[in-house]
């Protein structure tokens, strides 16, 4: 079937909304994605016809939202392929999912423990490992980048030790697109004796996952960045390693049977889920997922890599530009600058021309300091962009960069 755009747009209300007069272009997918109306309608219903307690109650509502809750578990576990539903937690976000990890399975860390990390890594996969490695005294080490943004795999490599217990690398740059080598990096890490968790966040909304084919042990995403609801994410993680995890909060729901001489744990996934969940935002999942495998993701994978290429050679051509991130396969995001003028700046004018862009250091001040810079303009596409909103972009970023030159 063709990639059927002008449909796909229907579904978006909020791409017919005028910024400053202008027709608004959206291109701060990377941060967060719209929401298609299917998905905020499978919400409306949620709370209009079954909100109530899940797991909780015999009467009809209870089991009906409890009964949506677990399809969008099972959702998630078909997207991901992951091999059970139990190994499928429901998070608020993908940060949260790496705090879970970094927390419970970081117990279980040996003292003198080493972490790899890369130096393109999102602040919620470093923040919580240093955390870690405050209590535990862990060394943390960071694998460098090639000058195109791609991962030094030969450093990266070189950096295991007998003291190697955990990797934590991002699927997908949300500063440089880079696509790393998730799957190499889950064998090497493997046979050195390590785990692996992936930042699937901005990846998952681009292409298909298989986290059996990867072998990662956690693998974690949000579902805003997918389409859906916000407030709410993914942890996928090994059954066999969520089962040896200690519980990560306490409270109702993750509890097998309480008392003042000790308390049991529920199985999994519930052991990770305390207290009333986001089961309207879980729900939902369900329709961001099936929205996006009806939609195709090979298709929109291809569709956003016409865009990446497309506006990667117009903005080529605007004087003192500078790109940041072009790595082989890389995914649809461009990080720039004009000249020496402020990101900050250019983000402000490219807004009073109804366009909408990223700017700062994205999360990611270490690869900043790396870069030499304090921050990018980052334009990021999605399955509803289109040829003729970067045209309108690059008509836009000329006029900007004439004014700031």
């Amino acid at each position: 079937m063709e990639y059927d755009i002008a449909k796909i747009r229907a579904d978006f209300p909020i791409l017919s909304e005028k910024v400053n007069g202008k027709s608004l272009i959206y291109l701060d997918n990377a941060a967060t994605s719209q929401t298609p109306r299917q998905v905020v309608e499978a919400i409306n219903k949620a709370y209009f016809t079954r909100k109530a307690n899940v797991h909780r109650g015999v009467h009809c509502l209870s089991q009906k939202a409890t009964a949506a809750m677990e399809n969008g578990r099972e959702a998630a576990r078909r997207f991901v392929n992951a091999s059970s539903s139990k190994e499928i937690i429901f998070t608020s976000g993908a940060t949260e999912a790496i705090n879970l990890v970094a927390s419970s399975y970081g117990q279980l860390l040996p003292e003198d423990s080493e972490i790899i990390l890369t130096i393109m890594e999102h602040h919620s996969n470093i923040v919580p490992w240093q955390l870690l490695a405050q209590k535990k005294n862990i060394k943390i080490k960071v694998a460098p980048i090639l000058p195109d943004g791609s991962l030094d795999m030969d450093c990266f490599k070189n950096l295991f030790s007998s003291k190697t217990k955990m990797v934590s690398v991002c699927h997908v740059s949300n500063v440089l697109g880079t696509v790393n080598p998730v799957k190499e990096i889950c064998s090497i890490a493997h046979n050195n004796g390590a785990k692996v968790l992936i930042d699937g966040a901005q990846a998952v909304p681009h292409f298909k996952v298989d986290v059996q084919d990867i072998d990662a042990d956690f693998y974690v995403f949000s579902s805003h960045k997918m389409y859906g609801p916000t407030g709410i994410g993914i942890l996928y993680g090994k059954e066999n390693l969520l089962e040896i995890m200690p519980p990560y909060q306490g409270g109702g729901e993750m509890i097998g049977h309480v008392s003042f001489q000790g308390t049991t744990w529920a199985d999994l996934p519930y052991k990770f889920e305390a207290g009333t969940p986001d089961f309207v935002g879980a729900s939902a999942i369900a329709e961001a997922i099936e929205y996006l495998e009806k939609t195709d993701l090979s298709k929109i994978h291809v569709h956003e890599q016409d865009l990446l290429q497309y506006a990667t050679n117009k903005i080529a051509t605007i004087p003192d530009i500078r790109i940041f991130g072009t790595a082989q396969g890389k995914d649809a995001v461009i990080s720039f600058l004009i000249g020496n003028a402020h990101h900050y700046d250019t983000g402000v004018l490219l807004d009073q021309l109804g366009i909408a862009v990223r700017t700062g250091h994205h999360c990611a001040q270490p690869l900043m300091e790396f870069l030499g810079i304090e921050g990018t303009v980052r334009a990021s596409f999605a399955m509803y962009n289109t040829i003729e909103e970067i045209d309108t972009f690059i008509i836009a970023l000329n006029r900007v960069a004439a004014m700031l030159s």
